[in-house]
């Protein structure tokens, strides 16, 4: 049994006194980041000596069991756009080539324990202004774990989901770094003109991020582009994505689980 009050720096980030002067403090701090930038960042929510056992456990498994897929897509992930040509510069195609550990193959490890923190919920449900957030009910897709080896990275895309909440786990030799452009477009205004100015590399908007490992990154997935760079190096890069939702007994479909892990169960 893995004590996560040894694996979480609760002194720093105290999740578990949600009714606590840090606490609430921390929960502030965390607010204005994201309306101001778009995400928030927790340096060393994981410890040191915890996360390093997470990328021991996890190295072997993502080398042997881990689903391995390479596809070219555009940013929305979609065959076409409606009413957009085929050729519009916002369509260009990008490589996304990485390599997927399901919550199934980890139930006993560091990674799977922080996911299933309850407070950790809990507490990103208060950030966001949610009235709660549950975990996600599918064995394969409630958390995963995303490798990447040399030349291989995560093309732009936009995520599904309003939010996006990531662990990094290990980072590479060089490479691998996190590039995004926050709120390039609205629910309201696609911006295909910004998103081709992005491709060209003309977006002074566009950041790079370099995270530690130990790092909770929560961010805004759904208008904000994003991408890792192609890894660089024997050491792999790996990171894990973490899925909640607003309501309980979430499940992918049967199809969603094939495209995503190359099996239904």
């Amino acid at each position: 049994m893995i004590d996560v009050g040894d694996v979480l720096d609760l002194d720093r980030y105290p999740l578990d006194r949600p009714e606590s002067d840090a606490c609430l403090s921390l929960i502030k701090a965390c607010r204005d980041d994201l309306a101001r930038n778009g995400m928030f960042n927790l340096e060393g929510f994981v410890r040191p000596e915890a996360i390093e056992l997470a990328g021991q456990e996890l190295s072997p498994l993502v080398g042997a069991v881990s689903f391995h897929q390479s596809r070219s897509h555009n940013i929305y992930f979609l065959p076409e756009v409606p009413g957009v040509p085929s050729d519009h510069p916002a369509l260009a195609e990008a490589v996304t080539s990485s390599h997927t550990l399901c919550d199934d193959q980890m139930t006993d490890t560091v990674i799977h324990a922080v996911y299933e923190f309850a407070p950790l919920a809990s507490f990103l449900a208060q950030v966001m202004g949610k009235p709660r957030l549950y975990l996600m009910d599918d064995p394969l897709a409630r958390a995963n774990v995303m490798g990447y080896r040399d030349g291989e990275g995560l093309g732009w895309h936009f995520d599904r989901s309003e939010f996006t909440t990531t662990l990094l786990i290990q980072a590479p030799e060089s490479g691998g770094d996190f590039q995004y452009r926050t709120d390039l477009r609205s629910d309201d205004d696609p911006n295909l003109d910004g998103v081709a100015r992005l491709y060209a590399g003309d977006d002074p908007e566009m950041k790079t991020l370099r995270l530690a490992p130990g790092t909770l990154n929560v961010f805004k997935g759904k208008n904000t582009a994003h991408q890792v760079t192609p890894v660089r190096g024997d050491r792999r890069r790996m990171i894990a994505v973490f899925s909640y939702y607003e309501r309980p007994g979430v499940l992918f479909s049967e199809s969603e689980r094939l495209g995503f892990y190359g099996r239904a169960a």
